[in-house]
């Protein structure tokens, strides 16, 4: 059985440690989660982009797993995979990039062998705003992501809503995580509460 307790320490002083990095930077949800993210991978790690996007988290991940690691990223969008390739290719870096949804990745990972796993939900920067995260697969996608990852690992779920995306699929996994047990889970939600036009709002979820 995981040391729980040992666990949590650990990822306390991890959030600590990076919360002084933020609070002294131009923190958003993109410095946030990189920062946190950066306190539990390390070198030969596996690590999943559930949304690859424009390729940016495949590549920060791959930098911190490196050689000896392994990323996998997925998106449903030729585009995304085309510019995360592009991406990729452009800076040296090598990682397992499927044109599939993220709702399949257990069949790309061993349970309890990921350290960390990243998603954006919404549409596609750039791209075509009609295709868009929904709560139910997005759900789906986070419970299979879950299984994945190992005791002390990390999953960072930035939600991009508003707009064309509207708001049900915040409400709905704001709702759902609720419900994830304490005994095996932490979720931690931010909010930029004075923010205007709906800031994201990351959720770093961390398993025990």
């Amino acid at each position: 059985m995981p040391d729980t307790h040992a666990a949590r320490t650990q990822q306390n002083r991890n959030l600590e440690f990076r919360s002084e990095i933020c609070y002294n930077s131009a923190m958003n949800a993109l410095t946030l989660v990189h920062s946190i993210i950066s306190s539990t991978v390390k070198k030969g790690d596996t690590c999943i982009d559930a949304t690859a996007g424009r390729g940016y988290d495949t590549a920060f991940l791959c930098g911190l797993v490196g050689e000896s690691g392994r990323v996998v990223a997925f998106d449903i969008q030729q585009d995304a995979i085309d510019s995360t390739n592009k991406l990729l290719a452009e800076r040296g870096l090598k990682a397992e990039v499927v044109h599939r949804s993220h709702e399949f990745m257990a069949e790309y990972a061993e349970s309890e062998s990921v350290s960390a796993i990243v998603f954006n939900l919404g549409y596609l920067p750039g791209g075509d705003h009609t295709i868009f995260t929904h709560a139910d697969s997005s759900i789906r996608a986070i419970t299979a992501g879950l299984e994945l990852l190992r005791h002390g690992g990390i999953m960072c779920v930035s939600i991009y809503h508003g707009g064309a995306t509207g708001y049900e699929e915040r409400d709905a996994l704001l709702e759902w995580l609720k419900e994830l047990d304490t005994e095996k889970y932490q979720v931690l939600v931010v909010r930029f509460h004075n923010w205007k036009k709906d800031p994201p709002i990351p959720v770093i979820i961390m398993k025990f």
